[in-house]
């Protein structure tokens, strides 16, 4: 049966307007004004309603080890979470250890994923090693469908050199690949954490204090000349700062290309929540960067804005309070991360589009147009079009709600947006054809998840 949701308003990146859209089997048919159903099509009433692309969330790390634990959400309960937030399709990032191979990583996580989710998804690619092994492995991660790939300038266990990253970036750019880098200065972090330890200084309140903007931005500027060098082009994840943006700026004038991704938490969060005497309640927002100080924030949104960064991800990795209490007597013992993917779409519109900081169109490209553009899926998702996928959020600007984590579906005993109230809400969510969240019920009781080979950048 053919399904048309009708009376709604059909949001691109280009911008929004009044249209019906008919679905048949797992595919948009047509979108128009005004048409009519015949006897085999089911009508779904979606007046005052906005209807977005199916968001995409290209950060994620679910089922992951870390800090000697791992995290709360597998791809079981996160997907879940992330379907139930408008996020129909998620990458996570397949992680090999040093030492094992590019096609270990990638199986292994397709063990963690395949039939456990439920929203569609794919994989970038860590790489933590470079060898000849590694480099002579890439071209098979490409046929794989993964197209994308992460490197660390930090984390001992995770991170490459200068040299590595070079000539890795340069094997990359041959074959057609992108690379997304976590940028901290990691010989200075750990000089200043030692000091901080030295000092008996071990909250939470060290954390910020031992990760500053400068060494975001110093790595981020050294990367970029490493980049140069390659002649490749780089996303600078997780950007959290107007000084990493400058350097960010500098390449782009020398001509270089450069993605950038930031976060709700960077928009939304500020790092006074680290100096809370309550140790609970300061170290639920250890991430890594850290939050920054509040007048970051509309440097940000003002960035956003004027299209000088690309994609707003989640970097979704999450822990209960419990394994958050690792760390009570030493902050670097704290697992790192948040959960996010329950509630980016609902945020990013409140805090984004009705209070005027992005426009509809705006927050359709960074949420589902750009990052399929940026990641190989475009036109197969990221767009509300004859012959896509029809993946669909319907938004209702009317159903306001308050964020709290007991309403939350995410494996996590606390949400970061505790009390955050939102203008509108999701009404429904549907994942190729299929009506999968409605009213914030997640409908499917088993994972209809599939895996997306995908190809290279369009954007």
């Amino acid at each position: 049966m053919k399904k048309l949701l009708k009376g709604g308003t059909v949001v691109s990146g280009s911008g929004a307007r009044r249209a019906d859209l008919l679905i048949e089997h797992e595919k948009i048919l047509r979108v128009d004004r005004k048409l009519d159903a015949d006897a085999d099509t089911q009508v779904i009433d979606v007046t005052g309603c906005l209807l977005f692309p199916g968001f995409i969330d290209a950060h994620t790390h679910f089922d992951l080890d870390v800090a000697g634990t791992t995290t709360a959400d597998n791809f079981y309960t996160g997907s879940r979470a992330a379907l139930r937030g408008g996020t129909t399709t998620i990458l996570d990032f397949a992680c090999p250890n040093k030492g094992e191979s590019l096609h270990h990583g990638l199986q292994l996580w397709h063990q963690k994923a395949d039939g456990q989710t439920f929203c569609d998804y794919g994989f970038h690619m860590t790489i933590d090693d470079w060898n000849e092994s590694i480099r002579a492995e890439l071209k098979d991660m490409f046929a794989q469908g993964v197209s994308s790939f992460k490197m660390y300038m930090t984390y001992p266990a995770m991170m490459v050199g200068d040299r590595d990253m070079y000539w890795a970036l340069k094997e990359l750019k041959s074959l057609g690949g992108l690379c997304g880098v976590h940028c901290e200065n990691a010989g200075v972090i750990d000089g200043m954490i030692a000091e901080r330890q030295a000092a008996g200084e071990r909250t939470p309140a060290s954390h910020p204090l031992t990760r500053p903007m400068a060494m975001e931005a110093e790595a981020v500027s050294r990367l970029l000349r490493i980049a140069q060098a390659a002649d490749a082009p780089v996303v600078i994840v997780h950007l959290t700062n107007q000084e990493a943006l400058k350097e960010v700026q500098h390449a782009r004038e020398r001509g270089q290309t450069v993605y950038v991704e930031t976060c709700p938490q960077y928009l939304l969060l500020d790092d006074s929540l680290y100096f809370n005497e309550d140790y609970s309640q300061a170290a639920r927002y250890v991430c890594a960067p850290p939050l920054r100080e509040k007048g970051q924030q509309e440097l940000l949104w003002k960035a956003l804005r004027r299209g000088e960064i690309q994609t707003i991800s989640t970097d979704h990795c999450s822990f209960t309070l419990a394994q958050k209490d690792a760390g009570r007597d030493d902050f670097t013992k704290i697992p790192g991360g948040l959960p996010g993917v329950e509630t980016r779409g609902e945020l990013i519109y409140s805090y984004g589009v009705a209070k005027k900081r992005i426009t509809l169109q705006r927050m359709c490209r960074l949420l589902s147009e750009d990052p399929a553009r940026m990641y190989g899926l475009f036109p197969r998702k990221g767009r509300l079009a004859a012959g896509s996928d029809a993946d669909i959020v319907v938004y209702d600007p009317g159903s306001s709600h308050v964020i709290r984590s007991e309403d939350c579906i995410a494996n996590v005993d606390y949400n970061p947006y505790e009390g955050f109230v939102t203008a509108g809400g999701i009404r429904q969510v549907w994942l190729r054809g299929h009506l999968c969240v409605e009213n914030g019920s997640v409908l499917d009781r088993e994972p209809q998840g599939r895996y997306i080979a995908r190809g290279k950048c369009t954007l």
